[in-house]
């Protein structure tokens, strides 16, 4: 048996729900998962080969908020869902992880967001991005010091693929 030459890469499932998505370059999202991906995973200890799969959905408000009120009770859409496929006991040990999860956009709730933050559509979909990367590797912002630790990540691996501070206000 011999090994193969090139690494093995994370599948990046891209899935579109949503015609609003058109226009938009799936060359930019997944390589903007396979950065955050790749940075996050070595953050926390674990390989670049360890995750197999990660999954990205790009759907609408009404997608999003059918599944915002079914997994979260709140009857409302927003700008990213995430679904790890790991409890947070089990990914600690876990070497080998053959899907990460899920990661769901709305187009519609990061296109407004983009305008009212004065962001470009593209750094507003990759921060979202990073975001739910990072919530599939159990980083959560429910308390302070959580957000802290999640947000300086957040702003580590944006600012190493070009994307400035999403937290500074302007």
């Amino acid at each position: 048996m011999t090994k193969p030459k090139t690494k093995p890469t994370t599948e990046i499932c891209i899935s579109v729900q949503s015609h609003l998505w058109d226009d938009v370059d799936m060359n930019e999202i997944a390589s903007s998962v396979e950065h955050a991906l790749n940075i996050a995973l070595e953050e926390v200890g674990k390989s670049r080969e360890a995750v197999q799969e990660i999954s990205i959905v790009l759907a609408n408000d009404d997608f999003v908020q059918e599944l915002n009120a079914t997994y979260r009770n709140k009857n409302k859409p927003t700008n990213v869902l995430s679904f790890p496929q790991t409890e947070i006991d089990e990914f600690e040990y876990l070497e080998f992880i053959d899907s990460l999860g899920d990661i769901i956009l709305s187009y519609e709730t990061l296109n407004k967001e983009s305008n009212e933050q004065n962001k470009t559509f593209i750094d507003h979909m990759r921060h979202l991005l990073v975001h739910g990367v990072l919530h599939l590797l159990h980083f959560d912002h429910e308390s302070e010091e959580d957000a802290t630790k999640m947000e300086s990540l957040e702003i580590k691996i944006l600012n190493k693929i070009g994307v400035k501070n999403p937290y500074e206000i302007l």
